[in-house]
């Protein structure tokens, strides 16, 4: 792996031409990169140590718009300034594009303190709270999504009507057609290893088209990075090539949709919490704790795995996606597989996040989850076995965004970890979306209608 680039790397690189730009990115509200090209003089001699961004970066939808109702900022405040801190321990080259490095920040007020409903912010509070008990977390996300054939230009002039995958049939561990695809995925592997991204390969999956991303486990923190810069690099690196790439949970009603699985573990002194030989499957009395919490309080933050009106078309049977909050062991059927029982590696995969996740919010929701499960002693319920789709008696992950909204708004947990101002602010904008959705008229409705209704 690549050593990481220091800030006195940067100066030499900056000194001697290598480097001109300084890529310098804040995470908004929908785990995208926001930020500035600085020139990379400018950015060693005053750049590193902070500059500004305007307030709405985070109180915006997809779109870019500026929703009314935010308490954090609006037009009657006036839309002023946020800080963007740069955290140097994130710099590193972005190897494809030529001359350039990277940064992340954290967003902070004029009083240096950190925003509380920034996604580097609410992560990190989770991360203070288990550092509080002695704890650290470590994780891993599984990233899928889709190639096209043609460009992001060419599918939005066609009214994203041409969506033609890039295989023709399900590619699934097939290195064939995986091989047919390398000019996007070798250098996406390559470029992301060059970065510090301890990137472990690529796969087919189980569409055509679909492909799926694995980095290795790190720290919480680290792990939302890597996520979030290797979501950035894939559209980057698949238009580079004439491709479009698509993080879109569910493209199309009869194909499969495309998720982003989060691996986690608690560790205590360098050994991992979760594990205990003494006990049935090796998972000691904090993962029992930890997984019955995040069972208990599954609804409260599927809003955090789930953002979009989209997100909630791919869960249904046979697909792979759970249906149920339930827990199994090794079992891709239910929301939440235990994986590696009886070793160290033991941890729990949450099912549930789709590709349209942001991994700080997902993360940070389900560390208080946990937490709140260990807190509480919560008793973990029986593993389930067999086909998770057939259960008929547990609860049902929230079937639409209306429920999740309704769920967050209505949770104590939530807003007892992250504070009413944080959940009330994410409150608001699942309410825009389906304020958004609900005033379009869809091709499904004219086309079942036009004529019959």
């Amino acid at each position: 792996m690549p050593d990481k680039m220091t800030f006195d790397n940067l100066k030499s690189r900056v000194a001697d031409g290598g480097i001109d730009t300084v890529l310098v990115c804040l995470v908004d509200m929908q785990g995208r990169l926001m930020g500035k090209r600085f020139h990379a003089q400018a950015f060693v001699e005053s750049g590193y140590d902070e500059t500004h961004c305007c307030t709405y970066l985070l109180a915006t939808d997809i779109e870019m718009a500026t929703p009314d109702g935010y308490a954090a900022t609006s037009w009657q405040q006036g839309y002023g300034d946020y800080i963007m801190k740069p955290d140097l321990t994130t710099l590193r080259p972005v190897p494809w594009l030529e001359g350039t490095a990277m940064v992340l920040c954290d967003a902070l007020d004029h009083h240096h303190k950190p925003i509380a409903h920034s996604p580097r912010a609410m992560l990190q509070k989770q991360i203070a709270r288990l550092a509080e008990m002695g704890l650290t977390s470590t994780m891993a996300t599984e990233l899928e999504f889709f190639l096209f054939e043609k460009s992001f230009s060419e599918i939005t002039k066609s009214g994203f009507r041409e969506l033609t995958p890039i295989s023709d049939y399900n590619e699934d561990y097939h290195i064939l057609q995986t091989t047919k695809e390398e000019a996007v995925m070798r250098p996406l592997r390559n470029h992301l290893y060059a970065m510090g991204i301890p990137v472990e390969g690529t796969k087919g999956e189980a569409e055509a088209g679909q492909e799926e991303l694995n980095i290795k486990y790190a720290d919480a923190l680290a792990c939302a990075d890597h996520h979030s810069i290797a979501k950035h690099a894939v559209k980057e690196i698949a238009w580079q090539q004439g491709h479009a790439a698509t993080f879109l949970p569910k493209w199309h009603h009869d194909r499969t949709g495309s998720a982003s699985h989060v691996h986690q573990s608690l560790w205590k002194d360098g050994k991992s919490a979760f594990f205990d030989p003494d006990r049935p499957l090796g998972k000691s009395e904090i993962m029992d704790h930890y997984m019955a919490g995040l069972l208990k309080y599954a609804a409260d933050y599927t809003y955090f795995l789930a953002p979009y009106v989209n997100s909630y078309k791919r869960f249904a049977k046979g697909t792979f996606a759970p249906t149920r909050i339930i827990w199994s062991v090794d079992n891709r059927t239910a929301a939440y597989r235990l994986v590696g029982e009886n070793g160290p590696g033991i941890r729990v995969e949450c099912r549930i996040p789709g590709a349209d996740m942001n991994p700080y919010l997902a993360q940070a929701a389900m560390l208080a989850a946990g937490l709140k499960g260990i807190e509480e002693e919560l008793v973990l319920p029986p593993a389930y076995a067999g086909d998770a789709y057939l259960d008929d008696t547990s609860e049902h992950i929230p079937r639409n965004l209306r429920d999740a909204k309704d769920a967050l708004y209505q949770s104590s947990m939530l807003r007892e970890a992250m504070g009413d101002a944080v959940v009330d602010h994410y409150v608001r904008a699942a309410t825009w979306e389906l304020e958004e959705f609900d005033r379009v008229v869809t091709d499904w409705e004219i086309a079942r209608g036009f004529e019959r209704a």
